[in-house]
């Protein structure tokens, strides 16, 4: 349906519009400010490529898919700044290492116009949003990056099985050692997959308990809240964490040695810290990113229902699953060797098995 009265505004005014009230779901809780900054910079190119003068509601799906290519040749200064003389002077081999957008920033960038244009939607300034008509969309090179999938089921159990040796640190003070902390960082994000600014932003008040069962009200994107149980193994080692942990005023339920709250950075030094007491053939790199991977792939092939690892991950979409769902090694060999449609042959599958008429009319065809 139309909007009733169409606001024709130019690409310039939409856009300032649009970042100003991004800037103001800051305040509220709705989006943390590294975030909308990136929406901010994404949109300002958005901008500066379309052309600030034209009017927002004359955008086609061909003009948004030239905007598109035209970023995915916008070099990468980043990339640019740390590639020799050499290498940023090759004309058209193409691609991130001659210095263009990585699959993953034009993948970034195309969902920041769309937020764009679905708000503009709703706000009356554009008739029909274009992006369902852009054809323009990046294709990830070899999946992502190893350190941001998923651990195998023995890399997991590896690094979990670290977190629950604590080993003390008799180099530092007691009140300085942080080996509970650092365990219960690693079960909570391997086990439960939150995102790291969720774990970073937690209170201690945040977690209660409900019939003997251990919960934490997760606050999530977008100002919505999810209340996850914790498992058996988890919740104890919160117990442990919590009853040792040093006096203090800070609400906060992670802490560095100072008494602060920790911040995002932290968190994968922690990680790689634990990496390194895994034993050498489970080791491997990975981010908090991979760990929330990592929770969704095990959950999943473990047959647990999809909305409820839709739930204990905080996604509003089921469709969003696919993004967190990683291969495993010999899953596609599992899945033909107890073929559902062959169960009955190897006596898998109790009581009679139908036997199956062959027509020969069906022969050859």
């Amino acid at each position: 349906m139309l909007p009733a009265r169409l606001n024709r505004l130019t690409v310039e005014e939409a856009v300032d519009r649009y970042v100003e009230l991004v800037r103001a779901k800051t305040l509220t809780g709705a989006l943390s400010p590294a975030t909308a900054e990136v929406y901010a910079r994404d949109v300002a190119t958005f901008a500066r490529l379309t052309g600030a003068d034209r009017v927002l509601d004359d955008l086609t799906g061909e003009d948004v898919d030239a905007v598109l290519l035209a970023f995915a040749r916008k070099p990468d200064e980043r990339r640019r700044a740390a590639a020799s003389p050499n290498e940023t002077g090759t004309g058209n081999t193409g691609g991130a290492a001659a210095g263009t957008q990585s699959a993953a920033s034009q993948g970034r960038f195309r969902r920041s116009v769309s937020a764009l244009f679905k708000h503009a939607a709703l706000s009356g300034w554009v008739q029909l949003n274009p992006m369902p008509a852009a054809t323009v969309t990046a294709r990830e090179r070899g999946g992502l990056r190893a350190e941001r999938r998923a651990l195998t089921r023995e890399q997991a159990e590896g690094l979990i099985g670290a977190a629950r040796s604590p080993v003390e640190e008799p180099a530092r003070r007691r009140d300085q050692r942080t080996e509970a902390r650092d365990a219960l960082i690693v079960l909570l994000l391997t086990t439960m997959g939150p995102r790291v600014s969720e774990l970073v932003r937690a209170n201690v008040e945040d977690f209660y308990t409900n019939d003997g069962v251990r919960y934490w009200r997760i606050f999530g994107k977008g100002g919505r809240t999810r209340d996850v149980p914790l498992p058996a193994d988890v919740a104890e080692v919160f117990d442990a964490y919590i009853e040792g942990r040093a006096a203090s005023e800070e609400k906060a339920l992670l802490l560095s040695w100072r008494g602060r709250r920790l911040a995002r950075g932290d968190v994968q030094a922690v990680i790689d810290r634990m990496q390194r007491r895994v034993e050498p053939g489970r080791q491997r790199g990975v981010t908090p990113h991979g760990l929330r991977h990592t929770t969704a792939t095990h959950l999943l092939a473990d047959g647990t229902d999809m909305d409820a690892v839709r739930r204990v991950l905080g996604h509003s979409d089921l469709s969003t699953l696919g993004r967190y769902r990683d291969e495993l090694p010999g899953e596609l060999e599992v899945a033909m060797r107890a073929h559902p449609l062959l169960r009955g042959r190897r006596g898998v599958v109790d009581g009679p098995v139908p036997a199956v008429r062959e027509d020969p009319d069906d022969e050859g065809q």
